[in-house]
């Protein structure tokens, strides 16, 4: 055990954001922290690193183990160098032992100028340097609070791989569900200052918190048929007289008061547009540089009606300019882009600079529009709040009292009150919830208009996206079909067929020679006799596991086991088919060379 948190409260003001929480975390957690912006995620982090104190509560840390912690804005020696900021508090002996591991782990981030003072990077680079101080430095607990902020999506796919491999215990807030699946062992919940522990990764704990609020919603369906008797009970003149009736009565309005009248919060959006013409946006062989840096050149384009475009590359690519040209922000240095009469761009950027902290957030929205036409019918900025997780007394706050990825939520909302028909939204997840998230995904499924988006989330491009361009750095645009996946699976095709001119001639020569002839071994002539009969066994073991989790809908305990060995059967099948393809492939090459 590294650290324990027990019965631990924060509040800041009337907002409670832990309420006697439990935590334990142990030497091989490695734990992910989710839950909507606003609930207490960062709070947490900082509570369980030292940074901060909570209001009451025990926490019992295990003598000699070191904490290192990435916060979401990490604190600068100005004066400093790269390297020196990464060893900003380590003893002399890890600055010589680890400095070839600093230089390779800021190298994979991309940066290569050691010596540079860190005043002089920009915001992404300070952020990369404060991940490569949080990984260098020795310690039992790595504590990250929204890592992949600032990173490409090759340098998220590095680090992903990093964090799998680590050896200590790790402790979590991001955005990120592809990171999450991979890196997590155990996911914890924050929900209205209440802890819920998963055990398993991001997948698991959808399939878990969706049993959790199933057992729930039956409890409450019992308690309503309940409330419903005992009321009618009432209703017919049931006396006070006797202690039986007295008793009754009481625990009536228990149940009354248990039931509550609270409704649970869900973030909607309700899809607000405008008609778009039959011109959109078309790109006349525009080219953009930076001094000797090319951002485009000659790129011509045009967004269709219905388009769902990412725009990825590295960090410096020049993805963020080229969406402020497509919404005029940016001029070309050659070329003009063509913007349709009825098309309404809706920007999404990353600074958000347009709004004045000092707002109250009621008075920020109402300034948009005071009410917003739906198919649902009018609703009034106050609504369009609330249905943004925005409660009544929040509406009323300053704006600089929201916390980040409340006013990253603020802002997207904001931009859909102006009936926006084509949406450009600049890294759109940064410090946006998952629920957010969703709930912006399934908005985007049925939006009218055109996305054009710049985003690093791998998961975010794979469900909004049917279209990738992708500016390698030199001033070209890529096009791929598909989401992210498959224009990751297609580039790692292209870099293996490119490879295959390298080979030599001895090694071309050794290719040419006749190969043996292929066959079975004994042990995969009797696999492939068994194999089919193998899979359908374990199907229908899967099926029996299915109707077992029907019949104990109600007992949790009993659930989790079942759940445990339905997964352990689909790895099984997964595994059993993959050697089904790889054996009647054998089985056709053997008989295709006889």
């Amino acid at each position: 055990m590294i650290i324990t948190l027990e019965k631990v409260n924060k509040s800041y003001g009337e907002k409670v954001l832990l309420n006697n929480v439990d935590l334990y975390i142990n030497d091989s957690d490695k734990i992910g922290v989710v839950g909507i912006n606003g609930t207490g995620k960062s709070t947490l982090l900082k509570i369980a690193s030292g940074v901060e104190e909570p209001d009451s509560g025990n926490i019992i840390k295990s003598p000699g183990d070191r904490i290192c912690v990435l916060e979401q804005d990490p604190a600068f020696d100005n004066d400093a160098t790269v390297l020196e900021q990464v060893f900003i508090n380590s003893s002399t002996e890890t600055k010589v032992l680890m400095e070839y591991e600093a230089k390779t782990i800021l190298s994979k981030l991309g940066i290569d100028e050691y010596d540079k003072k860190v005043n002089l990077l920009s915001v992404g680079q300070r952020k990369r340097v404060a991940i490569a101080s949080a990984l260098v430095n020795p310690c039992e607990l790595l504590v990250l609070d929204e890592p992949t902020n600032h990173l490409d999506n090759d340098m998220i796919i590095w680090l992903e791989n990093y964090l799998v491999k680590y050896s200590g215990a790790i402790l979590m807030v991001t955005h990120d569900r592809y990171f999450l699946d991979r890196v997590s062992n155990k996911i914890i919940e924050l929900d209205k200052g209440n802890l819920y522990s998963y055990e398993g990764n991001y997948s698991k704990f959808l399939e878990l918190k969706a049993l959790r609020e199933d057992m729930e919603a039956s409890s409450d369906r019992k308690k309503q048929t309940l409330y419903k008797k005992e009321l009618a009970w009432i209703q017919r003149g049931a006396r006070a007289r006797s202690t039986k009736a007295k008793g009754r009565i009481e625990q009536f309005e228990k149940l009354k008061s248990s039931l509550g009248t609270e409704v649970v919060e869900k973030l909607e959006l309700s899809s607000v547009s405008s008609r778009l013409g039959k011109k959109t946006i078309e790109v006349k062989n525009i080219s953009k540089s930076f001094g000797d840096k090319k951002i485009v050149d000659d790129f011509e384009f045009t967004v269709i009606r219905d388009a769902r475009i990412g725009i990825v590359g590295k960090n410096g690519a020049g993805k963020s300019t080229l969406l402020n040209i497509l919404a005029g922000k940016t001029q070309p240095d050659k070329g003009h882009v063509e913007i349709g009469s009825t098309v309404n761009v809706g920007y999404f950027s990353q600074e958000a600079k347009e709004i004045d902290d000092s707002q109250r957030v009621i008075d920020y929205i109402k300034n948009i529009a005071e009410v917003v036409e739906t198919p649902e019918g009018s609703v009034t900025a106050s609504q369009m709040l609330e249905r943004f997780l925005f409660s009544p007394d929040v509406q009323y706050n300053t704006i600089k009292k929201l916390s980040g990825g409340e006013r990253r939520r603020l802002f997207l909302l904001s931009v859909l009150m102006t009936a926006p028909n084509i949406l450009l939204l600049d890294e759109p997840t940064n410090d946006l919830d998952i629920e957010t998230l969703t709930v912006l995904e399934d908005y985007l499924e049925t939006f009218s208009g055109a996305v054009i988006t710049v985003s690093h989330d791998r998961y975010f491009l794979d469900k909004v996206v049917d279209t990738v361009l992708e500016l390698p750095g030199d001033g070209t645009v890529v096009m791929y079909n598909g989401g992210y996946s498959d224009y990751i699976a297609v580039r790692i095709l292209n870099e293996k067929q490119q490879e295959k001119p390298r080979q030599t001639k001895d090694v071309q020569k050794e290719t040419r020679e006749k190969p043996k002839k292929l066959k079975f071994s004994f042990k995969e002539q009797q696999e492939y006799n068994t194999i089919d009969d193998d899979i359908a066994a374990i199907e229908l073991k899967i099926a029996e596991a299915e109707t077992k989790l029907e019949e104990s809908a109600t007992d949790y305990m009993k659930l989790q086991e079942i759940m445990d060995e339905k997964q352990n059967l689909e790895v099984q099948l997964e595994e059993k088919m993959n050697r089904w393809i790889y054996l009647n492939d054998l089985k056709e090459l053997i008989e295709n060379q006889n």
